[in-house]
């Protein structure tokens, strides 16, 4: 986990038999754990039915969450409960033809995601429930965007490798990355499902899919990762985003670099440490989230603050000192992770994060492998970068700048 323990209140408003095989992977790996989407449905509708909603006198449903704008509304929209990630791969021929395919497939996925986000989307299994509430982000992979020359930002590149990685290539990197979010899980299922067919059809295969979700968490309050701590206290405020999560001014202002991390945790092992010690790998109580130098959970933490016997009161090792801004410059990453459940013995977080150049997220994980004390709970076993494409106005196609 590469940074201070993403928070729901973010600051800012992005081969036929081969499909055959893995498209299962869009509607299997939709599914988490049991109860996730229940417990979704539940707080999404407010714990009533629709019909028992009006019967109440309680508030209409939510309007739909525009598709359309400057920037995607998988970054810029309020963090919900649920998300699905897919990946694919789009075929190597020559640079014209795999440009045009690449058109084809990001006109396919902005008609398809524009539609599923409507106020009226036509497929029969997201009618019935009030708006889909979907909001959703379309990324293009480093190793795309060279080999067809496409216009991104210079920062955009693959990760280095770190000390400890165990990584799948099968559950990371891709030439395209979608990420899908709702309150419910069959919304994601459903259009998990839809997004994968038209980009098949329009010529990309399917490489890797994966589902998160959160806890219930109240509205303006940060919610906990598996280890039971508060996760995305620190995201950056929207003078800060704009300084170091969006583009600069030009034609990437209004895009973002995602790094995606799939890091598997020893829940189990984290638990059997004694609360105090748990408190001081992290730096925070696990109680309310206070920082071990503060008095409220938005307190900064004071990296430098000391004991009487001149030891840090935040420990050397402690991944809050570790993640810290302050050695970075001020510079501050927009986190929107989600925590997963593929089984009892894999469980994690989907690490998720928003940033103007991923060489800052190089810096922190580097500092991380060598000296967190959380370390030897973790084990990050996928990886993936993307930049995210600026939004896309009404009658436009995502990535319509890509083009030089």
């Amino acid at each position: 986990m590469p940074t201070e323990p993403g928070n729901p209140q973010d600051p800012a408003r992005p081969a036929a038999t081969r499909f055959g095989r893995r498209g299962a992977l869009f509607a299997a790996g939709a599914v988490l754990a049991a109860g996730v989407g229940a417990a979704a449905d539940e707080l999404a509708r407010g714990g009533r039915t629709p019909g028992r909603a009006a019967a109440t006198g309680a508030p209409p449903p939510e309007a739909a969450i525009p598709f359309h704008g400057s920037r995607q509304a998988g970054v810029t929209t309020p963090q919900q409960p649920a998300t699905h990630l897919l990946a694919f791969d789009l075929p190597q021929t020559s640079e014209a033809a795999d440009r045009q395919t690449l058109r084809g497939v990001l006109g396919a996925l902005t008609r398809t995601l524009a539609t599923a986000a409507s106020d009226g989307p036509p497929d029969p299994r997201l009618q019935g429930g009030g708006t889909t509430r979907l909001s959703s982000l379309v990324g293009v992979g480093p190793a795309l965007a060279t080999r067809l020359g496409l216009d991104v930002p210079a920062e955009l590149a693959e990760l280095p490798p770190f000390p400890g990685d165990r990584l799948d290539p099968a559950r990371g990197g891709g030439d395209l990355l979608v990420q899908l979010c709702a309150a419910d899980r069959w919304t994601l299922t459903v259009v998990a499902e839809l997004a994968g067919t038209a980009a098949h059809a329009a010529g990309a295969a399917a490489r890797w899919s994966q589902s998160g979700f959160l806890p219930r968490t109240a509205p303006g309050t940060t919610p906990r990762n598996l280890f039971g701590f508060k996760d995305g206290t620190a995201n950056p405020d929207d003078a800060a985003a704009e300084q170091w999560v969006w583009g600069p001014p030009g034609a990437h202002q209004n895009g973002t670099v995602l790094v995606y991390r799939r890091i598997r945790m020893d829940v189990a092992g984290f638990a059997a440490l004694p609360e105090d010690q748990r408190d001081r790998v992290i730096g925070r109580r696990a109680g309310d989230g206070v920082p071990l130098t503060g008095t409220a959970e938005h307190d900064d933490p004071d990296i430098y603050a000391k004991n009487p016997d001149g030891s840090y009161v935040i420990p050397a090792t402690a991944h809050v000192r570790l993640t810290s801004p302050r050695l970075d410059g001020g510079a501050r990453m927009l986190r929107r992770s989600y925590s997963y459940d593929d089984g009892p013995t894999d469980r994690g977080l989907l690490f998720c994060a928003f940033m103007r150049d991923p060489a800052q997220f190089t810096r922190v994980q580097n500092r991380l492998a060598g000296r967190d004390a959380l370390m030897p709970y973790l084990g990050h076993q996928a990886s993936a970068v993307a930049y995210v494409l600026p939004g896309a106005a009404p009658g436009g196609t995502l990535g319509d700048r890509l083009w030089t």
